[in-house]
């Protein structure tokens, strides 16, 4: 049996999209919502981004993800172009006033022969 086109069009519309991810409003969205659309997190990380804006008020940036147990770095990395704030992507976050930089680890040793 061979498929048609139509065949396979009428297929590709009646299965559901799995694995697809898309943009979502982490301030706005509820956790079944978060859990769908962002790649690699459950509905247990999504409920703990709930309960974090609950307590602390709206994120500000992507990066304070991190203070939510069990979101890290590079899980922030990973969702970071499907988290949205306001409407638009989450960038990282701006440096606060009167923060001074990190040293980079390069900068951090002392030269070669001391």
């Amino acid at each position: 049996m061979s498929l048609r086109p139509w065949n396979l069009a009428w297929l590709m519309l009646a299965l559901p999209p799995v694995g697809w991810s898309g943009p979502v409003n982490i301030n706005t969205a509820d956790a079944p919502t978060i859990a769908r659309e962002l790649k690699g997190i459950g509905l247990s990380k999504a409920q703990a981004i709930v309960d974090y804006r609950v307590k602390h008020g709206p994120f500000r940036s992507a990066d304070e993800l991190a203070e939510v147990r069990g979101i890290g770095a590079k899980t922030i990395e990973r969702i970071r172009a499907d988290v949205r704030l306001d409407g638009g992507a989450a960038r990282p976050a701006a440096p606060r006033p009167g923060a001074v930089p990190a040293a980079s680890p390069r900068s951090a040793r002392p030269p070669a022969g001391r």
